[in-house]
C-alpha cells in the first residue's frame, strides 16, 4: 500500500476543511479557521495522508521543540478519517507517521484521542494502533455527558432548584452579548482559581463570527438583570458547555439548573449528546466529586478523554 505524506499550508485550506466536514469524526475546531485563531501561539505542523491520490486521514497538530503534539491547542484532536478509511490504512500509516516524526528530530509524540461521543460512524481505528505501537496511555480525563435520546432523570437537588427558579421568574436568551458574559466568566475564574478563560472576549467574537451555527451564547435573566449564562459548541451529534458562569446571586435563585434544563430542552429533539465537560484535575488523577455529583444529577454519565505519549528516540 503506497501511503504518503504532505505537510499542511495555506493553499490547501479549501481540501482540508472539505475533508473535515466529510470525514466521519470531523468536528468545526478542526477547520482552518478555528485552528488558526491562535496562530501566533502554536507552530502548526499539521499533516495530509494519502492512499495514492486518495486523501484518507488528516492530523490537526503542531510543533514544540522536539515535541510533536496532536494539536496543543484543542482539548481533543487524533486522526480525521474518511469514512472509506479502514483499520488496514491507520495501521500501516501510523508507522509512516512516526517515521516522518523521527526524520524530522522529534523525540515526543503527543496524542489526543476523539472522544466517541463526537463520531459519526465508528472511529476508534487510530485507538488500536496506538496500541499496537505501544503508546502509553498517560491521562484520562472524565467528562459528563447526558444522552438526550434516552430518558433523562433528573434528581431531588435539581428539580428543587428548578422549582425556586422559575419562582424567581428566570428568561434564558440566545445572545450575541459575548462582553457581558465573559466579564461574569472572567470574575468567576479569577476569584475562584485565579487564572483567566483559555479564550479572550474578543478570540470568542471572532470565532463566533466565524462559526455562528456552531458557537452560541446563552444568558439567563432575573429581569433586566443578567446572572449568568454558557457558549456552547454545537457539533453534529453533540452540544458542549465550553463555558458556563453563574453570578451569585444567580447560585441563590438556581440559575445554573434553570439554564441547564432549558438547553437540554431546546437541543433534545436534534442533537444525540449533551456535554459538560470534564470534572478531572491533574491529568486525571483527581476527580472532583462536588462538580460532577451536580452533571450527573441531571442524568450525565462519564465518557472519557484519552491522552497517549510515544517517546521516538
Amino acid at each position: 500500500m503506497d501511503i504518503k505524506i504532505e505537510r499542511y499550508n495555506s493553499s490547501l485550506q479549501s481540501v482540508w476543511d472539505s475533508f473535515v466536514k466529510d470525514a466521519k469524526n470531523g468536528v468545526f475546531l478542526f477547520e482552518r479557521n478555528y485552528l488558526e485563531y491562535h496562530a501566533d501561539r502554536f507552530t502548526d505542523h499539521s499533516l495530509l495522508f494519502y492512499k495514492e491520490d486518495e486523501l484518507v486521514c488528516v492530523l490537526p497538530a503542531n510543533e514544540k521543540e522536539t515535541t510533536y503534539s496532536s494539536h496543543g491547542g484543542l482539548t481533543f484532536g487524533g486522526f480525521i478519517m474518511s469514512r472509506r478509511a479502514s483499520i488496514t490504512f491507520v495501521n500501516k500509516a501510523f508507522p509512516v507517521l512516526l517515521d516522518y516524526l523521527k526524520q524530522n528530530s522529534f523525540t515526543t509524540f503527543i496524542y489526543k484521542s476523539i472522544p466517541f461521543v463526537y463520531h459519526q460512524l465508528p472511529a476508534q481505528e487510530d485507538l488500536y494502533t496506538l496500541f499496537l505501537n505501544g503508546a502509553n496511555l498517560y491521562r484520562r480525563d472524565a467528562s459528563s455527558v447526558i444522552d438526550l435520546s434516552g430518558k433523562i432523570s433528573y434528581g431531588k437537588g435539581t428539580k428543587a432548584s428548578l422549582s425556586k427558579a422559575r419562582k424567581n421568574e428566570l428568561v434564558v436568551k440566545e445572545s450575541l452579548d459575548f462582553k457581558t458574559f465573559m466579564d461574569i466568566e472572567e470574575q468567576i475564574l479569577r476569584v475562584k482559581y485565579n487564572t483567566r478563560p483559555t479564550h479572550t472576549c474578543e478570540e470568542i467574537t471572532l470565532l463566533a463570527e466565524r462559526f455562528p451555527n456552531n458557537i452560541k451564547l446563552y444568558l439567563v435573566y432575573k429581569g433586566d438583570n443578567c446572572v449568568g449564562g454558557t457558549i456552547l459548541y454545537i457539533s453534529d451529534l453533540v452540544v458542549h458547555t465550553q463555558y458556563i458562569g453563574i453570578t451569585d446571586e444567580g447560585k441563590e435563585i438556581g440559575a445554573l439548573d434553570f439554564l441547564t434544563d432549558a438547553l437540554i430542552q431546546i437541543y433534545r429533539p436534534n442533537k444525540k449528546y449533551y456535554s459538560f465537560g470534564i470534572s478531572t484535575e491533574n491529568d486525571g488523577r483527581y476527580l472532583n466529586e462536588g462538580l460532577v455529583r451536580n452533571k450527573e444529577s441531571f442524568g450525565a454519565r462519564t465518557v472519557t478523554h484519552d491522552f497517549y505519549r510515544i517517546e521516538l528516540s
